[in-house]
């Protein structure tokens, strides 16, 4: 075991000196907070001289995380299994050096994957109860429900409870969410992404629940989900700064912020990443806080970029945790929104410029990067982050360019299943009724 072992404590104050197992199984800590680690180790880029791919990179940078763990053993063989898929950093054809990060090629072509089955590697080597099963709970605004699912599925000792909100997912989405069975379930809920959210949060301080079930989630407020996804910035700013000599930029399309903190934790461990611009659609949350320096949740907003459709970020508790003082904050995170109109001209745009197909949530990240000054870009090296593949939203993308997307067969092989779910009412009741 390493000298130092890594503790985890809830944002809110309580829960001092959880262990990273711990953290994981109980996916929300007991004040109702999320698990932050006790300290952040310190990293350089040299560090990493030997590394190479994202599992070496992620056992090297999650190793601090891991120690005195009874996971810390299993850390190699978790990455191995959780990342065997390709992460492409792929150079487009501009006069300044901006690259997009394919995070959409794991079994279903969205970067949840990477979080997902990093949580699900993790979990099989708890030593799982079949006779008290892990019930995970997982909101999802689109793709993290999939992923989970899909992540699980089949796995002894777990069964996964997705929640997602009625109409308000592709229709491409909605088939992976409730194509599963055996040990997943789907519950599509009368309301919007954050009731979802709001209901699994409630799950675990319902009594009935808490002593029916041991729940965990595998949302973003999950440790195990956050960790694994700060590797895949890890990895792509170092083979930028080994390319330039420069470090990152990124422009990440947000929504939960989970992607965004994890971007942030990276460059706080001492990656080498520059500036963050954080990409929105009309829920503009976020960016209003940036004007502002209030913090107002408010009701979600339905868009084109579905899986961003957040009114009320948890990882917010996170971001504001690490960084409370927006001045500091805004020294190296910027943020910006787009519209619906403008997500589909961004992607008509740059087929026609690059020959690239956008995702809308991809298109968000493409218009805030297009919106920066040409001294900006100039700055570079840039990396628009493409969060999810564009045969996902055939309804959205295929009228824009005139033409039918080919659907990678992992995909394509899930659409053909056939779809099992139930409706519920966007309240506690319902969904206490629902699982029992």
């Amino acid at each position: 075991m390493s000298e130092r072992a890594m503790r985890y404590h809830s944002t809110r104050g309580g829960d001092e000196g959880v262990r990273l197992a711990q953290a994981l199984r109980r996916g929300l800590a007991g004040d109702g907070g999320l698990y932050v680690p006790d300290f952040f180790p310190g990293f350089t880029a040299a560090d990493f001289a030997a590394d190479v791919t994202l599992p070496a990179i992620a056992s090297r940078m999650l190793a601090p995380f891991f120690a005195g763990d009874v996971l810390e053993p299993a850390l190699g063989d978790i990455t191995a299994e959780a990342f065997d898929f390709p992460v492409p950093l792929k150079s487009l054809a501009a006069p300044e050096d901006v690259a997009v990060l394919e995070l959409f090629h794991g079994p279903t072509a969205a970067f949840k994957d990477f979080g997902a089955r990093f949580l699900a590697a993790a979990m099989a080597r708890l030593n799982p109860d079949p006779a008290r099963p892990l019930t995970i709970l997982v909101a999802t605004s689109g793709d993290t429900g999939g992923a989970v699912a899909g992540a699980f599925h089949r796995r002894p000792g777990t069964q996964v409870i997705v929640l997602f909100p009625k109409g308000r997912v592709s229709p491409r989405q909605e088939a992976q969410l409730t194509c599963w069975g055996d040990n997943v379930r789907a519950l599509s809920v009368e309301g919007s992404f954050d009731d979802c959210q709001r209901l699994v949060k409630a799950a675990f301080s319902n009594a009935e629940l808490t002593g029916r079930f041991e729940l965990s989630s595998a949302n973003s407020i999950n440790l195990g989900r956050l960790l694994p996804q700060a590797a895949y910035y890890a990895q792509s700013s170092l083979a930028t700064w080994r390319r330039t000599g420069a470090r990152a930029n990124y422009i990440i399309p947000s929504g939960n912020l989970g992607n965004a903190l994890a971007c942030i934790w990276a460059r706080r461990v001492g990656l080498p990443i520059g500036r963050l611009v954080l990409g929105h659609n009309l829920n503009r949350t976020v960016p209003d806080y940036f004007a502002t320096g209030e913090w107002q949740p408010r009701a979600s907003v339905a868009t084109i970029a579905s899986a961003m459709d957040v009114g009320n970020p948890s990882n917010m508790e996170r971001l504001r945790d690490l960084v409370p003082d927006l001045a500091e904050l805004k020294s190296f995170v910027s943020t910006d929104w787009v519209d619906d109109a403008t997500i589909a001209l961004r992607i008509r745009t740059d087929h026609a410029r690059y020959g690239e197909v956008w995702c809308p949530h991809t298109a968000v990240g493409a218009e805030v990067y297009a919106r920066l000054s040409a001294a900006e870009r100039a700055e570079g090296p840039w990396i628009i982050v493409a969060t999810a593949h564009p045969a996902k939203f055939p309804e959205t993308v295929e009228p824009l360019l005139g033409q039918t997307l080919a659907i990678p067969p992992a995909l394509a092989a899930l659409l053909e299943l056939p779809r099992r779910f139930d409706v519920i009412a966007p309240t506690e009741t319902a969904l206490v009724q629902a699982l029992r």
